[in-house]
C-alpha cells in the first residue's frame, strides 16, 4: 500500500494542475484518472471548439498555442497531454478510484487497481460522468445516446436533437450539415442565450429559414423504435425518428462525494460544502477543485476561472505543514 501526501482523484486540467503544482512544492502525489489523460475533454465530440480563448485554458503560466482564436478538441488534448509528459507527472490512467475513507492518520484510497493511503485528498472529477436523464419511456433504447461524437453516423437519417445549450446546437448544426434531418426539441421559448455569440446567429438563421425544425416550449415524452412523441403547446405530436440524441447536460456523481462526507445544499443546487480560501470541504484534509465545486450549476466553473484552486489548495496544504511544525 503505497503513501502519498496528496491523491488526486480526476485527472483533467484541473487536476494536472494540482498535480504540478504539488511535484513542484515538492509534495509526494499521485493523480488517479479513471480513462486517459483529460478523459472528459476526450469524450467531447470531435470537432468541438471551446468558449474560451487558448490563453484562458493555459495552466501553469504554460503557453498554449493555437491555431484559431478558439482552439479545437485536438489542440487541447495536444496541450494537456504535453504537460503530463513533459513534466514526468505521477499519474495513473485507466484507474477508477472506488472508495475514500477517513482513517486515523489521514485517508484510504480504494481503486479498481490499487490500495493507498494519503494525508489530503483533492477532488477534481468535473461533472461529465452522469448525464441529466428524461425520465420517459424509450429512454433504454439504443436509438437514444446522451453523448454526442461525430455527425457522419447521422447522415441521411432522422434526428432529434433535446437542449438549448451549446452541446445541443453544435450537434444540431454539424448534424444537419451531413445530411441529418434534425428537429430541436427546446424547454424553453428560445435557443440558450449562453450559446457561443458566433453560433447562436447560424442556428437561428437555419431554424428561420426551415432547414432545422424546432419544437419551443415542448419537451420530448416518448421514445418509440421508429418514432417518438413530443408534449408541445398545440398538444402531442408524432414523428418518425431513427435517432435521438439527449443533450440536456450532465452532472457530478454526488453520491462519490457523500460517501466521503462530504454534506452537500439541501437544495436542487446540490451545491458541496467547502471553504472558498482553502477549498477544503466540511471533511478535514479532502478538498475541492474545478467544476465539481458548483454543483448542479455546471455553468459556473470552467477552466479559465477554476485553474487558480490548483495553487490555493497546495498553499493551504503546505501552510497547515508549516503550523503543525509550530
Amino acid at each position: 500500500m503505497e503513501h502519498f501526501r496528496v491523491v488526486i482523484i480526476g485527472g483533467g486540467p484541473i487536476g494536472i494542475a494540482c498535480g504540478l503544482d504539488a511535484q513542484k512544492k515538492g509534495l509526494s502525489y499521485v493523480i488517479l484518472e479513471k480513462g486517459p489523460i483529460v478523459n472528459s475533454l476526450f469524450n467531447y465530440p470531435q470537432n468541438m471548439q471551446f468558449f474560451s480563448s487558448s490563453e484562458k485554458l493555459e495552466i501553469d503560466d504554460i503557453p498554449f498555442i493555437s491555431t484559431e482564436a478558439k482552439p479545437k478538441r485536438n489542440e487541447a488534448l495536444e496541450y494537456y497531454r504535453r504537460i503530463v509528459t513533459s513534466n514526468k507527472l505521477n499519474i495513473r490512467l485507466f484507474e477508477k478510484v472506488k472508495k475514500v475513507e477517513k482513517v486515523e492518520n489521514g485517508f484510504s484510497i480504494v481503486s479498481e487497481k490499487n490500495n493507498y493511503t494519503a494525508d489530503k485528498v483533492i477532488v477534481s472529477t468535473g461533472f461529465y460522468d452522469l448525464p441529466n436523464k428524461l425520465n420517459i419511456p424509450g429512454e433504454d433504447l439504443p436509438k437514444i445516446a446522451h453523448y454526442y461524437n461525430d455527425p457522419h453516423f447521422y447522415a441521411n437519417q432522422k434526428l432529434a436533437v433535446v437542449g438549448a445549450s451549446n452541446s445541443a446546437i453544435d450537434a444540431a448544426l454539424e448534424c444537419y450539415r451531413k445530411g441529418a434531418e434534425v428537429t430541436l426539441i427546446i424547454r424553453g421559448h428560445e435557443v440558450g442565450p449562453r450559446v457561443k455569440y458566433w453560433v447562436r446567429p447560424d442556428i437561428i438563421n437555419r431554424i428561420e429559414e426551415g432547414s432545422i425544425k424546432v419544437y419551443y416550449n415542448s419537451k420530448l415524452k416518448e421514445v418509440r423504435q421508429s418514432g417518438i412523441i413530443i408534449d408541445t403547446p398545440e398538444g402531442s405530436v408524432t414523428l418518425e425518428n431513427d435517432f435521438v440524441l439527449a443533450l440536456t447536460g450532465y452532472m457530478p456523481n454526488f453520491e462519490f462525494l457523500t460517501n466521503m462526507g462530504v454534506k452537500l445544499s439541501d437544495d436542487e443546487k446540490k451545491l458541496p460544502q467547502y471553504n472558498p480560501e482553502t477549498m477544503e470541504t466540511n471533511v478535514a484534509g479532502i478538498y475541492l477543485a474545478g467544476v465539481i465545486c458548483g454543483g448542479m450549476e455546471t455553468h459556473k466553473w470552467f477552466i479559465e476561472n477554476s485553474r487558480i484552486h490548483a495553487k490555493i489548495i497546495i498553499s493551504s496544504i503546505l501552510e497547515e505543514k508549516e503550523i503543525s511544525k509550530v
